[in-house]
């Protein structure tokens, strides 16, 4: 499914109607070239979700947790990793092993590494805007899809 946003508040919104029917306990990649709005759209989910304070883009933290309301969201940017091995030596199967959301901008830096995401996010340019479009990789997440 494939979506047009118009401007930043679009893409906020749109991680805020996400946010409504993702479940609890899932892997989403998110894809897209920098400044795509990937954190944005991260942001919109959180603050819907009940985040009260900002978020940044963990580029050099590698990871940024959240624990909102009884959930736990962990917010990955593996934009800097120069091989996907080093997932091991951070403890990242430790983080899937928790019920808890994972939200992973530049999953293609995490290579075989990384276990295969319920929902990918595709964000890029359409000029001034944002094409968004969304790929579910099993049928629970899909009704996700199919009611946005």
């Amino acid at each position: 499914m494939k979506f047009l946003l118009e401007n930043e508040q679009a893409t906020v919104d749109f991680g805020a109607k996400l946010a409504e029917f993702i479940p609890e306990k899932g892997i989403v990649f998110l894809h897209g070239p920098l400044g795509a709005g990937k954190t944005t759209l991260v942001r919109g989910l959180l603050q819907s979700s009940g985040h009260k304070g900002s978020t940044k883009s963990p580029t050099y933290t590698l990871v940024e947790p959240y624990q909102i309301n009884g959930k736990k969201f962990y917010h990955f940017d593996l934009y800097r990793l120069s091989d996907g091995e080093e997932l091991e030596y951070m403890g990242f199967r430790d983080y899937l092993d928790e019920n808890c959301l994972c939200l992973i901008e530049w999953p293609e830096k995490g290579g075989v590494f990384l276990p295969k995401a319920d929902l990918e996010i595709y964000l890029s340019y359409q000029g001034e805007q944002r094409s968004i479009k969304l790929t579910a990789n099993n049928p629970q997440w899909q009704e996700l899809v199919d009611r946005l």
